[in-house]
C-alpha cells in the first residue's frame, strides 16, 4: 500500500474528521445559531454536514483499523482517501451555504456525495479475494 495510504493515515484522517465534526456541530449550535437561523434552511444544511462528517470519521477510523487485513489495500485506502474528499466537498459546501455563501455551490454538494458513495464501493471492493489469473 502506497505509504499515503496506510491505514494509520485513515485513523488520523477519520480523528480529525470526528474532532471537527463535534466542535464544528456544538459551535452551530450555540455559537453561529443565531446565523443559522437567519439563513432558508441554515440549521439543517449545519446539521446535515456535521452528521454526515461524524458518520464517514467513525467509518475512517474503522477502516484504518481493518485495513492491514483487507483482501485489496489498495481499494482501502483509495476509500478512506474518497471518504475524505467527499466530507470536505460534501459537507463543506452545505456549511458555507448555511453560512449564507451563494446557493449555486449546492451544484457541487453532490460530488461529494458521489465520492461518499465511491468510498463506500471502494470499502466493499477491499474484502473481495483479488483475481487469480
Amino acid at each position: 500500500m502506497n505509504a499515503l495510504l496506510r491505514p494509520v493515515v485513515a485513523v488520523r484522517l477519520g480523528a480529525l474528521l470526528g474532532f471537527l465534526a463535534v466542535s464544528l456541530g456544538a459551535f452551530g449550535a450555540h455559537g453561529l445559531k443565531e446565523r443559522l437561523t437567519q439563513t432558508p434552511r441554515g440549521l439543517e444544511y449545519w446539521d446535515t454536514a456535521t452528521h454526515y462528517a461524524l458518520a464517514h470519521a467513525v467509518a475512517l477510523i474503522a477502516l484504518g483499523a481493518l485495513a492491514e487485513r483487507a483482501a485489496r489495500p489498495v481499494a482501502a485506502g483509495r476509500a478512506a482517501l474518497a471518504w475524505f474528499a467527499g466530507v470536505t466537498v460534501f459537507s463543506g459546501t452545505l456549511m458555507a451555504m448555511a453560512l449564507g455563501a451563494p446557493k449555486v455551490l449546492g451544484a457541487i454538494t453532490p460530488l461529494g456525495g458521489l465520492a461518499l458513495l465511491a468510498g463506500w464501493a471502494l470499502a466493499g471492493l477491499s474484502t473481495l479475494p483479488p483475481r487469480r489469473g
